[in-house]
C-alpha cells in the first residue's frame, strides 16, 4: 500500500530529492512511495510511459520549464517545498561569468570582480558599478528575449554577489546588499512571469528583507506592488489591493514612480472585483504621479526604467478588461501597443493578447482572431504561461459568443500546444 498523503511529502528520501532537482529520482521515490506504475505517474504529469522511464534512467533530462511545472503541478509538490528547492539552486549555483559582448570592462577591473569572490579581496565601488551596469543590461535583454534564458544567469550572478559581501568595508556593505535585494527582485519576477509562484514568493520576500536591511524605501516598496501584481495574475483583487496599500505606507519616502505604480496596482486590484468608482479614481491619482515623477527621470531607481505613459495607457486598458469596458479596454491597449517600442517584444506579446480579449469581448471577432494568431508564435517561444493563457481566455469568450472564428483561434493555438 502507498503512501497517505500527509506522509508522503514528509519522506526524507523524496524531500532530498524535490530539492536537489533530481526528477529521475523523484519519480523512483514516489512511485516507490505511492505504489504507482510508470504509465499512471505519467498520466499524473503529462508524459508518456517511455519518457517517464527514460527520466528515471537518466537518460533523459528535465530541462524544460513546461515540464517541470507539470511534473510539480501533477505530483502536488507542496509550496514551500518548491520555495526551498529554488533557494537551494541560488546557494549552489557556480560563479557567473561577468563578460558583457561589447560592454566589457578593462582588464584589470575585470580580474577585481572575479577575483574578490575566490580570493576574499575587498570591494571596490568599480566593481559595484560594473555589477549595477550588468543587472540593467539583463534588465533589458528580458525585455526582448523574455525570462527563460535568463533564469541561470541571474542566479549565478546574485551568487556572486552574496558572495562580495564578506570582502565589503563601511558604506561598500549597504551597496552589496542593496545589490542584493534587486538581483532577488529580478528573479522573483523572472520567477512569476514563469508562472512559478513559490520561487517568486520565496525571492520577493527575500528581496524586501534585505531592502530593509540596505535600507532602500523604493526597492522595498516595490516587492510589495510586484506581490500585489502577483495577486492580480491570481484573480485575488482583495489581496492585490491590500498589498499595494502596504507598499505606499510602509515605505515612506519613495520616489512618485513608485508610489504610482502602487496606486494603479491597488486600481487594478479594485477592477478585478468590479468596483469601478475606486478602480478610477486610484487610476487618476497613479496619472499625476506619473505625470509628475516623468519631470525628474533622474530621481526614480534604475529599475523603474519602464515606467512611462504608454506603459500607463496600457495599464488602463487592462482596468478596463476587468470590468468589461470593451471599448476602452480596446481604445487603451490600441494606443498603448502602438506607441510601445519594438524591443519590448515579451510585454507586447501580453497586451496583444489582452487586446485580443478586449476585441472578443466587445463583440469583434474578426479583429480579435486576427490579433490573437499574430501573436502566437512570440507567446510560443516566449514561453509565457500568462500570454499563452490570456489567447486561450479570448478564443473562450468567442466560443461562448458562438463566433465561428473562436474554433479558427483554437485550431491555431492547438498547432503550437
Amino acid at each position: 500500500m502507498g503512501e497517505s498523503p500527509e506522509n508522503l511529502w514528509s519522506h526524507p528520501q523524496l524531500v532530498a530529492a524535490v530539492t536537489s532537482e533530481d526528477w529521475g529520482a523523484v519519480f523512483r521515490t514516489y512511485r516507490k512511495l505511492t505504489g504507482l506504475s510508470q504509465m499512471k505517474l505519467g498520466e499524473r504529469v503529462g508524459l508518456v510511459q517511455p519518457d517517464v522511464s527514460d527520466i528515471e534512467r537518466g537518460r533523459r533530462r528535465v530541462t524544460s520549464v513546461e515540464v517541470r511545472q507539470r511534473i510539480v503541478a501533477g505530483i502536488n509538490v507542496p509550496l514551500d517545498l518548491q520555495a526551498t528547492a529554488a533557494q537551494l539552486a541560488m546557494d549552489t549555483a557556480p560563479v557567473a561569468g561577468l563578460a558583457l559582448p561589447g560592454a566589457a570592462p578593462d582588464e584589470d577591473l575585470l580580474t577585481r570582480v572575479t577575483g574578490v569572490v575566490n580570493e576574499s579581496h575587498r570591494v571596490d565601488a568599480a566593481t559595484l558599478d560594473w555589477l549595477d551596469r550588468l543587472l540593467a543590461e539583463h534588465r533589458r535583454a528580458e525585455d526582448r528575449i523574455g525570462s527563460r534564458p535568463l533564469v541561470d544567469v541571474m542566479r549565478q550572478q546574485l551568487h556572486t554577489v552574496v558572495n562580495l559581501y564578506a570582502g565589503a568595508r563601511g558604506r561598500l556593505t549597504g551597496r552589496v546588499v542593496r545589490l542584493a535585494s534587486e538581483h532577488a527582485q529580478f528573479l522573483a519576477w523572472m520567477a512569476q512571469d514563469q508562472a512559478q509562484t513559490a520561487s517568486a514568493l520565496a525571492w520577493y520576500d527575500r528581496s524586501h528583507e534585505w531592502a530593509l536591511e540596505a535600507g532602500d524605501a523604493n526597492m522595498a516598496a516595490t516587492t510589495l506592488s510586484m506581490k500585489a501584481h502577483m495577486a492580480w495574475s491570481g484573480g485575488r483583487g482583495t489581496r492585490c489591493v491590500r498589498l499595494a496599500e502596504a507598499a505606499r505606507w510602509s515605505a515612506p519616502g519613495t520616489s512618485l514612480g513608485v508610489q504610482g505604480m502602487a496606486a494603479q496596482m491597488a486600481a487594478r486590484g479594485h477592477a478585478l472585483e468590479g468596483e469601478a468608482d475606486d478602480a478610477r479614481r486610484l487610476l487618476d491619482e497613479a496619472q499625476a504621479l506619473i505625470t509628475r515623477a516623468s519631470e525628474r527621470p533622474e530621481a526614480e531607481p534604475v529599475w523603474m526604467y519602464f515606467y512611462d505613459e504608454t506603459w500607463f495607457t496600457l495599464q488602463r486598458g487592462m482596468a478596463a478588461l476587468h470590468l468589461r469596458d470593451w471599448r476602452e479596454a480596446v481604445d487603451h491597449l490600441t494606443v498603448g501597443l502602438g506607441a510601445l517600442p519594438d524591443e519590448y517584444r515579451r510585454d507586447k506579446t501580453w497586451y496583444r493578447a489582452c487586446l485580443a480579449h478586449a476585441f472578443a469581448g466587445a463583440g469583434e471577432s474578426t479583429q480579435a482572431v486576427s490579433v490573437a494568431v499574430a501573436s502566437i508564435p512570440d507567446a510560443s517561444s516566449l514561453g509565457r504561461p500568462h500570454s499563452w493563457n490570456e489567447l486561450h481566455t479570448a478564443a473562450a469568450v468567442l466560443m461562448r459568443r458562438g463566433a465561428k472564428e473562436g474554433r479558427q483561434l483554437v485550431t491555431a493555438l492547438r498547432e503550437y500546444d
